[in-house]
């Protein structure tokens, strides 16, 4: 495309997203400001989508967490969406064959495998996509503080399997593992322990105990392990410093700007958060102009709230 082309392209994006933000903070908003909304944010448009490394990162950064190879039906950013650009992609008969699928499984390999995002299965338990500018706020909600020795505690009051104490501490003695290694080095070997096995390294991943840091192809397929703690050091000690309260502000600030409406029920569902937080977050949000709630959307039932803090976060509760 010329390049003289391409900027007046640009322009134009520029120009819609502008007016798209005057009318998320006008009456009446209608069911399709906000999909157009979503259509800019998720990279829903052909001008805006993912087309490699660095866009594929700008994305996850922009939008703070994404699902990986679908959207499963959810309001919530997909990297294979962003990569098609466009809304609702047809899933390909032949997916090896598919070069948007195949840039997408490269993308959801490689950024994590660079750590220059967390991958795990933190938001309903679907592959996810972190910023490591948000990670610290995962690591506030789930780990709680709690350093890499802690899970003993976890395993007395019942938080956590035996199985799952024998992963960490081979992980602990022996550093990363493929999964064959790590198999075998806690006795799980054989067809028959596998769902075991997998059911233990997802309790692990959602404790944001352990991180998958390499998918390796030579000459099987398999998955490289570490421990949290030894992969992604920095915003686990970042997430330290960081208070529920304003951990539990900073993620409905953040997919709130990037949805531009939601419901509160969705929003504990979605963030696996209890409702009275989900409440006094969005109060706290509420207070600094950046929600409003209780607001109806032409189209669409119920009450919802409402972005209106602009294209990003801005101000107090650690949003950033």
């Amino acid at each position: 495309m010329p390049r003289a082309e391409t900027r007046s392209r640009h322009r134009g994006v520029r120009a819609a997203i502008r007016m798209l933000e005057r009318r998320m903070r006008a009456f009446p908003i209608t069911r399709q400001t906000v999909e157009a909304w979503r259509d800019r944010s998720f990279r829903r448009l052909p001008a805006l989508k993912v087309r490699g490394e660095r866009s594929a990162l700008q994305f996850v950064e922009a939008v703070g967490f994404c699902f990986t190879l679908s959207h499963f039906g959810l309001p919530v950013a997909s990297l294979y969406v962003a990569v098609c650009g466009r809304r609702n992609p047809r899933w390909p008969k032949r997916t090896h064959h598919d070069a948007e699928i195949g840039l997408t499984w490269r993308l959801k390999d490689s950024l994590p495998a660079q750590r220059l995002v967390h991958y795990g299965k933190l938001v309903k338990g679907k592959p996810t996509l972190v910023s490591l500018d948000l990670f610290p706020v995962f690591c506030a909600l789930i780990r709680e503080g709690k350093g890499s020795g802690d899970y003993i505690l976890d395993y007395r009051q019942g938080r956590m399997t035996r199985a799952a104490v024998l992963v960490l501490e081979a992980l602990h003695e022996r550093g990363a593992l493929v999964t064959p290694e790590l198999r075998r080095a806690v006795a799980m070997q054989g067809a028959e322990r596998a769902a075991e096995f997998d059911r233990v390294v997802a309790e692990l991943q959602r404790g944001l105990w352990i991180a998958k840091v390499e998918e390796v192809y030579d000459p099987d397929f398999y998955y490289r392990w570490d421990l949290l703690d030894n992969w992604l050091p920095e915003p686990l000690a970042a997430s330290r410093g960081l208070g529920r309260d304003a951990a539990v502000r900073r993620l409905l600030a953040t997919y709130l700007r990037t949805a531009g409406a939601s419901q509160t029920r969705f929003l504990a569902g979605l963030l696996g958060l209890g409702p009275a937080e989900v409440q006094a977050g969005l109060a706290a949000l509420e207070g600094e102009g950046m929600i409003r709630q209780g607001q109806p959307i032409r189209g669409l039932q119920g009450s919802w709230v409402v972005w209106q803090g602009g294209t990003r976060p801005a101000g107090g509760s650690g949003v950033r």
